[in-house]
């Protein structure tokens, strides 16, 4: 049987001047530091000079009508060097949200689809900051717990909820990452045509009307927002993104994050300029090349192909308000306006008498 290899199994087998076996399964940390190591060393054979140079495929693939049935089955499924590197995988992506204050306390959680009806996710009650991968749990796609130590999270509710509308979702990752998860409080979603990697990876972000979390009234509204789209903001909650694998999930949210932030930024030295509809019509291309979800049906991607996704009854986008407007924040004031433009012209002029 193929074993999984942690950082600390690779450091034994080094000082002990021992080789790692040619089937061995990595950690992603042991894998980095092997890696690290590869780098320093130099190229290793058939690096260079390849035909062809394929991108890592992440998705877990499972055979369909063969998922685990008895108590037999279902443990050495769970404890299989396949799905043990899918553990650490989270674990990592967990102290990589963490240390990115994506998620305060034991907020946010991750999940993975590993067979017809079953998904391994995060359990409730801890921080993501300090899993191992004794700590996961397994579900099937209505909740219920099959697997692992500790009680599943609530809140997967929601995660299963999209993957039973959307197939393309087999990952899925809920965080708060302040700038977002802020747009969320607001009931907002973040300007259109402005970054060309938003629009390819995120494309228009969907909102989810609140529900008290981990409750099934909050799965369905996020649920039925997340076919749709793969990044969903719950109002006054936080963030939720889906994609093939759970690393690309987590990058989305990565993504969407960046933007928000850079976005307040560019509201306060006068607003983002947007793309033209052609240039906007190219990122459209090359999202549905990439197998993206589509959002909306064809006959809404007029002109730029983007901004006509937006739901009308919520904050406009960005490229429907003139440049300079402020009018998702809020309007001047211009008695403050003074006020501010008054203290400035004070201290300018303090430092020009020094």
């Amino acid at each position: 049987m193929k074993r999984v290899y942690t950082l600390k199994d690779v450091e034994e087998l080094k000082a002990r001047g021992e080789s790692l076996p040619a089937n061995a399964i990595l950690t992603p940390s042991a894998r980095e530091a092997l890696g690290r190591e590869c780098a320093v060393s130099g190229p290793q054979t058939g690096a260079v000079g390849r035909k062809e140079y394929p991108v890592p495929d992440k998705v877990f693939h499972w055979e369909s009508g063969k998922d685990p049935k008895t108590s037999q089955e279902l443990e050495k499924f769970f404890f299989s060097p396949k799905v043990q590197a899918l553990k650490e995988l989270i674990v990592d992506l967990g102290r990589r949200s963490y240390r990115k204050n994506f998620n305060d306390g034991n907020g946010g959680n991750f999940s993975v689809r590993v067979g017809d009806n079953l998904v391994l996710c995060t359990p409730t009650m801890i921080s993501k900051g300090s899993m191992s991968a004794d700590d996961m749990c397994l579900v099937d796609l209505d909740g219920n717990q099959l697997a692992g130590k500790r009680k599943r999270t609530s809140e997967v509710l929601a995660h299963l909820a999209i993957m039973k509308r959307q197939p393309l979702a087999k990952a899925c990752c809920h965080a708060h990452p302040p700038h977002a998860t802020a747009f969320a409080l607001a009931d907002k979603t973040p300007p259109r045509c402005v970054n060309p990697e938003t629009e390819i990876f995120i494309g228009q972000v969907g909102l989810a009307d609140y529900g008290t979390p981990g409750t099934l009234q909050m799965a369905e509204k996020v649920g039925e927002v997340g076919v749709d789209h793969d990044c969903v903001f719950m109002v006054n909650h936080g963030v939720m993104t889906w994609a093939g694998d759970i690393e690309t999930a987590f990058w989305k949210m990565e993504n969407v994050e960046a933007h928000c932030y850079t976005s307040m930024l560019a509201y306060q030295i006068g607003g983002p300029k947007k793309f033209s509809d052609a240039e906007a019509c190219e990122l459209l291309k090359i999202r549905k090349s990439m197998g993206m979800v589509e959002q909306g049906k064809d006959d809404h991607y007029k002109e730029c192909g983007l901004c006509d996704a937006e739901d009308e009854a919520r904050q406009p986008c960005v490229c429907k308000q003139s440049a300079h407007s402020s009018a998702s924040f809020g309007e001047l004031d211009e008695d403050a306006e003074k006020l501010v433009s008054k203290i400035t012209e004070m201290i300018l002029g303090e430092l020009g008498g020094k």
